[in-house]
């Protein structure tokens, strides 16, 4: 007789914990909460109201689910919800999960306590930035700096599942430290910058780490003779634009049929000082403008990541992609 196998222990367990950390009202309303932003342990006791201890028991529950995802900065961690992946098991349940949860509508008094904690955020910019202004003027870095998103920017990457010979294009590498990450994904990777001084500093770090398949170009990423890639990335480069509806609609035209835009931007804030010390010509974005633009240039959002910082501003990491057979036709 033939007895059907038992399905692995670890292959059941993980579904186990997905129901497991689906089954509390708290937990879902979490993630709720993280739907659009990510917030530190003690946020969210605030948030919801509970001690400390009772609020990291149900993120324990959430991570063990890998419902959530964590970042550390400096002694203090971040928690954001992860992204489902259908190709992993439990990934349609996990999916099908967060399609329910962002149908559910937080109470009056979680929303003003989210608005609390983002107003202290807003003072806690403001006094980061009083401290250290004079380094400011030297590095824009201190406000949004790659190490602070390369982690959920390369989770957001590594889920589209670009194929071997996919090829991508970064606009405004800066001194070139996500080629790298580019370069081991994808089979060819083009970067494009108008400022000769990151293009040598971009092309230092190509000889370091003998990225042999990185083309490195001193050109307008907005000039429509550029070349089209299954990947644009666009890393804290959009705020820099003048026009950046315009740009966007230009630099989706880089988008092959079935590819993708990824945008790391600073959510819009209230930090006028950033004009000044970092030369920032706006100050982050809304979320929604971002979506209304790339419907516009003939894109679809994708999945979006959220990423709050210390130092009181959050950064957004967002996927928009083009149809696969679509033909982008703009007016350049």
């Amino acid at each position: 007789m033939n007895l059907q196998a038992p399905a692995a222990p670890h292959r059941s367990e993980q579904l186990t914990a997905l129901c497991k950390a689906g089954g509390d009202p708290l937990r879902l309303n979490v993630l709720r909460a993280l739907a659009s932003d990510s917030f530190g342990v003690l946020e969210l006791a605030q948030i919801f109201d509970i001690g400390q201890s009772g609020m990291s028991h149900h993120l324990k529950v959430l991570a063990q689910a890998e419902l959530v995802a964590t970042r550390r900065e400096g002694n203090a961690i971040f928690y954001r919800r992860a992204l489902p992946d259908s190709q992993r098991q439990g990934g349609r349940l996990h999916s099908a999960l967060l399609e329910e949860v962002d149908g559910l509508a937080l109470s009056h008094d979680v929303q003003a306590r989210i608005a609390q904690v983002q107003q202290r955020r807003a003072a806690t910019s403001q006094d980061f930035f009083l401290r250290v202004e004079e380094k400011f003027r030297a590095q824009q870095d201190l406000i949004a700096g790659l190490p602070q998103y390369r982690e959920s920017l390369l989770a957001l990457l590594d889920k589209l599942h670009f194929g071997a010979q996919a090829c991508a294009l970064e606009v405004g590498p800066g001194d070139g430290g996500f080629l790298p990450d580019l370069a081991r994904r994808f089979n060819h990777v083009t970067a494009l910058d108008n400022s000769p001084t990151m293009l040598e500093l971009a092309r230092q770090v190509c000889e370091r780490e003998a990225l042999d398949n990185v083309d490195l170009q001193l050109a307008d990423a907005l000039d429509s003779a550029q070349p089209q890639a299954d990947c644009v990335v666009l890393n804290m480069v959009l705020h820099h634009f003048s026009e950046p509806a315009e740009a966007l609609r230009l630099l989706a035209g880089r988008v092959k049929a079935g590819g993708s835009l990824l945008i790391t931007e600073l959510c819009s804030h209230d930090q006028g000082w950033a004009r000044q010390a970092c030369g920032d010509l706006w100050l982050g974005f809304e979320q929604d403008d971002l979506a209304r633009w790339a419907a516009s240039a003939g894109l679809t959002p994708g999945d979006s990541l959220y990423v709050g910082l210390r130092n009181g501003f959050q950064i957004q990491v967002r996927h928009f992609q083009r149809a696969a057979g679509d033909i982008h036709i703009g007016t350049f």
